[in-house]
């Protein structure tokens, strides 16, 4: 199976040599499950796209410091391949912006929380039992940097994971969308250092409250897992 990633953000520069960019973060990830699976990059900052959505099996769109609604050609030009893709029932998943990003391409919304930052380790709660959804958890707690929410879920979408704070954390389109809030790919290591540079952002409550968090246990490599399981149209990994 290939994997379409499509890449939205770069690392901070400062962090690329020692914790690398976000493609390599994903296929490193994902790799550590099934060594077999194949990706291809697309920046589509710059505006990179396959010649056909079936230059791939699957697409993955990667988180961003962007809004999914900041005016930009190359955000809009995104959101009509997510459109595209869904038309076609071509499996793709969502990370946080892509989370986001797909939910306002089919209709739902995704804006600024009132909540504030999420910044650190997040717990959700498991809302719906799937065949792909192995190793089963009930609970499971990933690394999370952002500030936008979906707070309307697209037609035809399901509520797969919610917390407090983040009432739609994950949901799925029929069987050829997923997505995630939380980001599997990211290191506690690489988030500490971004929770530094944005302390100022941030302010003292949320950027301690961060740092603190790391001290909690996360599982990406199970979602990872689920993921693949979806992606294999429910089957097992």
């Amino acid at each position: 199976m290939r994997i379409g990633i499509l890449q939205c953000d770069a690392t901070n520069e400062n962090f690329r040599d020692e914790h690398g960019d976000y493609p390599g973060m994903f296929i490193s990830l994902f790799q550590s499950i099934d060594p077999e699976l194949q990706f291809s990059v697309f920046d589509v900052r710059l505006e990179q796209y396959p010649q056909t959505p079936q230059e791939c099996d699957a697409y993955l769109i990667t988180g961003s410091r962007f809004s999914v609604y900041d005016d930009e050609a190359w955000i809009h030009k995104l959101e009509k391949f997510v459109v595209e893709l869904h038309g076609e029932k071509h499996p793709l998943l969502g990370i946080c912006f892509g989370h986001q990003m797909i939910a306002r391409a089919l209709g739902g919304k995704t804006e600024k929380a009132a909540q504030g930052w999420g910044a650190g380790v997040q717990s959700f709660h498991k809302t719906a039992t799937k065949s792909w959804i192995y190793p089963a958890l009930e609970n499971f707690s990933l690394l999370v940097f952002y500030q936008d929410q979906v707070t309307q879920l697209p037609e035809g979408a399901e509520l797969l994971a919610e917390n407090e704070f983040c009432p739609i954390a994950s949901f799925q389109i029929e069987d050829h969308i997923l997505t995630f809030q939380g980001h599997p790919e990211l290191k506690k290591t690489y988030t500490k250092e971004l929770l530094e540079l944005r302390e100022q952002i941030l302010g003292p409550e949320i950027f301690e409250a961060g740092v603190k968090s790391l001290d909690q246990s996360i599982q990406p490599q199970v979602i990872t897992n689920w993921m693949i399981n979806f992606l294999r149209n429910g089957e097992s990994s």
